[in-house]
Order: structure tokens, then sequence, then C-alpha cells
């Protein structure tokens, strides 16, 4: 019987970071509460200097801070940084999970449309069939109902929009869609097969894109986004239904409703834009 390889430091480090940053997301260590460095070292069984590493990082992404007098202090949720990918996740996996779904997908709707709207002024040709081929790759996993690599081209649509749009500033941010797809999935708040309108508004999107019509990869990503809330919003209430509200649910599309095709976009425009 082979002996447990005991755990490095890099991997208590870790591990002690994953376990504060949690317990600060959650709000068992309450904002403005002491964190005692010796009692944490005691309680994980690391060394003083795995606890000071680990309170150095989350104090660089603002949850924990060193106070004259008092020590290491919690701190309120307006100070953390909330684009940190880590910090995203641990939100997520939060009680407070669909609060924060809500917080990301405003912050996207209002970032995602402009951005597909730029993308259909300022993207290539090239640009814009690799986004409608991408489209239809998406739409083909969504059918067959492959859930991982449906999210995998779900996160590489979404991120190759916002490259699109040519705004530098617009492209750094698909980290944070990822982390907003990818924690949907994972909690358990994505339906076994996409809703084929979702299926058919990426397409329309890149479509849209390709043609160069700004308004209609606008319209087309807000819905998109819009989908997105309502979705998570009725599974969450499946999953958590409010006593006080009527049981009742207001039914779901059929599985069999009538599917559309992907468009296909090159038949319908014969020439580059004008303006790419």
């Amino acid at each position: 019987m082979k002996t447990p390889k005991a755990e490095s430091p890099i991997d208590r480090h870790a591990s002690l970071v994953q376990s504060l940053g949690l317990a600060i997301a959650e709000g068992s260590l309450a904002p403005n509460s002491v964190v005692r460095l010796d009692e944490l070292e005691a309680q994980h069984k690391v060394s003083r200097s795995v606890v000071r590493e680990a309170s150095r990082v989350l104090s660089s992404k603002g949850m924990l801070a060193s106070r004259r007098r008092f020590g290491t202090v919690v701190q309120p949720e307006h100070e953390w940084n909330l684009y940190d990918p880590q910090v995203i996740r641990w939100r997520l996996a939060s009680s407070r999970r669909l609060e924060q779904l809500q917080a990301l997908n405003e912050l996207r709707g209002a970032i995602e449309p402009q951005a597909a709207r730029l993308a259909a002024e300022r993207a290539s040709w090239d640009a814009g069939s690799d986004l409608v081929h991408l489209a239809a790759r998406l739409w083909a996993a969504g059918q067959r109902g492959d859930q991982v690599e449906f999210l995998r081209l779900d996160v590489e649509f979404h991120a190759a929009v916002l490259k699109a749009s040519g705004n530098a500033m617009f492209s750094q941010l698909h980290n944070l869609v990822a982390e907003v797809l990818t924690g949907r999935a994972e909690h358990g708040l994505m339906p076994h097969l996409p809703d084929h309108e979702a299926l058919q508004l990426h397409v329309d999107v890149a479509s849209a894109i390709q043609r160069g019509e700004g308004g209609a990869a606008h319209a087309a990503m807000s819905r998109i986004v819009q989908q997105f809330a309502e979705e998570v919003g009725h599974i969450w209430s499946e999953h958590h239904p409010d006593p006080a509200q009527d049981s009742s649910r207001q039914p779901g599309k059929p599985d069999d409703a009538p599917q559309r095709p992907p468009s296909d976009s090159r038949s319908r425009r014969g020439t580059a834009k004008a303006n790419p």
C-alpha cells in the first residue's frame, strides 16, 4: 500500500487561499472581523509563511487588509476586486449565487451588445466568416447535447465577438464572460439542451456581423443576454421554490419545438463589406 504523498507548500497555500476566499465570499468570515494568523496556522496545520502568503494574496484581491492595532481584517464586499476570476468563482460558489449571476449578466448586457455592434462595423470579412463557422459548430454541439463542447464553443464565441469589436478594453473582459458561462454550467443552472432560439440567436449575431449590420447584431446579442437571465431565473426557481409564492410554474418550451437550421449568411451577401 502506497503512502499518501505529502501536500507540498504550494498545495497548502492554494488550499488555504481557496478556503479563506470561499469563507469570506459566503460571509462565514464576516466583514470587519479580525483574522488571527496564529489561529489559521493551528486550524489548517500550515506554517506561518503559508498563512502570510495566503493573506497577501487575499489582500491583493481586496478581501483582507492589514490594520494597525487590529491585525488582519476582513474587508466588506465593496472593497473586493469583483472582476478577479477567483473572486467571481468564490461568489458563484456562495449562497448568493443567483445575485452574483444577475450582476454579472447585467454587466454583460451593457457591454456585449455594443461589442457586437462595433464588430459589425469593424470586423473583416474573414473574421465575420470565422464567427459564422463558430456559430454553426455551436449549433451542432447544442443539438447533439454535447454540453462540454457547447460550453467551450460558447466561451470561444463570446470572446471572439469581444475581440472583433476592435476595442482592446472590451476584449480583455473575455475572462469575465467565461466565468459567467462556466459558473452557470458548473452550478447546474443550464438546461440539458440549449433552447433553439438561443442557438439561432448566436447564428444571427454572427451573420449580422458578417453582413455589417450593427443594429441587428446589437439586437440579437441583447436577446442572448436577456434569455440567459430568464433561463437562470427559471431553473433557480425550480430548485429553490419560494414558499411565499404560488408553487405553480410556467411551463418551458417543449423539446420538440420547431427547429430552424442555421442561416447561411454567405448566400445573402455576395460581396465583402465596403468598410471592413
